[in-house]
């Protein structure tokens, strides 16, 4: 994929610009668990070489001898997985990550036990449950690049 791809965290501090991005994958490993606060971690590979920090920069935790992970400082946000072979990004954290449907899982062994059959649980619904989620105003970055955020009238 060598079209310019934009993404960032939810508080729009940290904004990103990559192209010449790879392999779609997902990670069952326990530190991915851990720093995305969720059953797996989902990245795509990119080339450093083409990878610009358009708004701030992500803060690293070093999670391990050869991994340090990138998230945003101010809200929290998973950003980067950077091991000795390059960096990848969370695949959330871009503007359109349905155009990055992983193609691989790593660390299959470590899923957890019932990952599996999680798709086959029933879809829950109610109309209180979608008039409330139709209620909520949300305050996160918009999926898009701006020339500034949070807005003035916000700051």
């Amino acid at each position: 994929m060598s079209e310019i791809e934009s993404g960032g965290c939810q508080c729009g501090a940290v904004r990103f610009q990559a192209s010449k991005l790879g392999r779609p994958s997902i990670c069952h490993c326990r530190m991915c668990q851990k720093q995305f606060g969720s059953f797996f971690g989902a990245f795509v590979t990119a080339d450093q070489a083409h990878l610009t920090w358009t708004r701030g920069q992500p803060m690293l935790f070093r999670s391990s001898a050869k991994v340090k992970r990138g998230f945003c400082g101010k809200c929290g946000t998973p950003l980067t997985y950077q091991h000795p072979g390059g960096v990848e990004l969370a695949i959330g954290a871009f503007d359109h990550p349905e155009r990055f449907e992983p193609q691989i899982q790593v660390n299959h062994h470590q899923r957890l036990p019932w990952i599996d059959q999680l798709f086959e649980k029933p879809v829950y619904t109610s109309p209180e449950y979608e008039a409330f989620f139709a209620s909520v105003e949300s305050f996160q970055h918009p999926d898009h690049d701006t020339a500034q955020w949070p807005p003035e009238d916000e700051q």
